[in-house]
């Protein structure tokens, strides 16, 4: 890993210098502030942003291990979704149909306020809303989509929400092998995921914010974050570490950090597009059960990624761990199998790094206003629009402001914690096994695979 980072993800490789380098200070020594946020990814920036906008006299410090937008935030594969870890019936079922409808609106609203604001604050992020395309590809893929259709039109989310396509109708917008249908969303935006949270840490900055790179925070409490070889003192103190989560003292068992992993192509000629599709950089995936997801780039490269890298006992996350070569052949693998056509396209970018993962998989927003102690996270991978809602929920928490946002079923949500070793290790890994599995079965009969029942136990599905 070179000092500019480039080498962490496509998004970092093709940052423009004025992005990438940054001169910020290194905390030591003790520090008082208002509020004190412990990680520099979506979430922590969205916090900051809103809290500074409502309030500017705020002492607002953020506090990163790395540099802003390390994470998830720079190495993610570029969807700007109204996903929810949970699906709206599980939403439902642990508040009422209507809550679980408002959360879905507001986080229908995320993707574009978080356009409003590239357009305010002028960041260019390559930010197109094309929407999501998940493709139907065998008999168990249309049973699972068919399902989720019922379930999208029992809420009344069709056709403005979700819409079915027939293969012809799905074949115009990606023209994959062995398509028999799509659902659609416009919900969804492609991005440049690290245009993105480079720009609003320079925004955060210019209203006032204060961000401490390369200052590794060791265990977050109430009133104190206590790091390596310094403590910030502050009556609010706010947690936006997400897969990272469990590296403090006192979160072991919060979240678990599990890897996704990520692969770009060269730039591919304008000829070939054509004949693949995305016109409209639509983001796309399928419904096979180890998820893959995938997008067009402003500048015509493929982004093609998805699930399957081990959990590593202890919720250890190391730097070896974003690249595993028998996860990137089988990617690249899927990649050909869906666009024959790419077969001797160059891949030029392979990486990854670990997403938070709460054991319910009900991302959550809260504040404690005993303690001060606040969070958002729990994403499971849908995060960037997710987060800015949840930037802006906890904003609103922090300054006792009563609003719609503040009453949405995930505020003060408590997950509970994972399993202790070795039962997490076994439990996780053989819940990818068993959806890895189910896939090659399911691809090659066509029908539903029993292990993924197993699955489901730890995955929340």
């Amino acid at each position: 890993m070179t000092d500019d980072y480039k080498d962490l993800s496509l998004w970092w490789d093709s940052l423009p210098d004025d992005l990438r380098h940054s001169d910020r200070p290194v905390l030591s020594g003790q520090l008082s502030a208002d509020v004190a946020i412990v990680g520099a990814g979506y979430s922590g920036l969205w916090t900051a942003y809103y809290l500074l906008k409502q309030q500017p006299d705020l002492k607002v410090v953020v506090l990163d291990a790395h540099v802003a937008g390390f994470g998830a935030s720079g190495r993610n594969g570029g969807w700007c979704s109204a996903l929810f870890p949970a699906s709206i019936d599980a939403v439902a079922a642990r508040s009422s149909r209507e809550q679980a409808l408002a959360l879905h609106e507001h986080l229908v609203d995320a993707v574009d306020e978080v356009d409003r604001v590239l357009r305010t604050e002028d960041i260019d992020a390559d930010f197109a809303k094309g929407g999501t395309l998940t493709l139907i590809r065998s008999q168990a893929q249309a049973d699972r989509a068919a399902q989720e259709l019922a379930t999208a039109e029992g809420f009344g989310l069709t056709p403005h929400h979700t819409r079915s396509l027939d293969a012809a109708q799905a074949l115009q917008q990606l023209n994959a092998t062995d398509v028999q249908g799509a659902l659609f969303t416009p919900d969804c935006a492609a991005i440049h995921p690290a245009k993105l949270v480079r720009g609003l840490a320079l925004a955060v900055e210019r209203l006032g914010g204060i961000i401490y790179e390369h200052s590794p925070v060791l265990d977050i409490k109430a009133g104190a974050v206590e790091g390596e070889g310094f403590t910030v003192r502050a009556p609010i103190v706010v947690r936006a570490t997400e897969g990272y989560t469990p590296s403090l003292r006192s979160f072991k068992r919060q979240l678990t950090p599990v890897y996704s992993l990520v692969t770009a192509t060269e730039p591919i000629p304008d000829a070939m597009w054509d004949e693949i599709g995305l016109k409209e950089r639509e983001t796309f995936s399928d419904y096979r059960r180890l998820i893959i997801y995938g997008q067009r780039t402003a500048d015509n490269r493929m982004v093609f990624g998805g699930r399957g890298a081990p959990y590593h006992f202890g919720s250890r996350i190391a730097p070896e761990f974003d690249r595993d070569n028998a996860i990137f052949a089988e990617l690249e693998r899927s990649l050909v199998e869906l666009f024959p056509v790419l077969q001797r396209t160059k891949i030029t970018h392979r990486w990854g790094g670990p997403l938070g993962v709460p054991r319910d998989w009900f991302a959550s927003v809260s504040l404690d206003p005993t303690t001060g102690l606040g969070t958002t996270g729990g994403y499971v991978g849908d995060g960037v629009g997710a987060s800015n809602l949840g930037g802006r929920t906890l904003a609103d928490l922090v300054l006792s402001r009563s609003t719609p946002r503040t009453q949405l079923p995930w505020v003060n949500h408590t997950s509970p914690q994972w399993e202790p070793e070795p039962l997490r290790w076994i439990g996780v890994n053989a819940g990818l096994v068993a959806m890895s599995t189910s896939d090659s079965i399911e691809a090659r009969t066509g029908k539903q695979a029993w292990p993924a029942r197993f699955a489901s136990r730890f995955t929340g599905h």
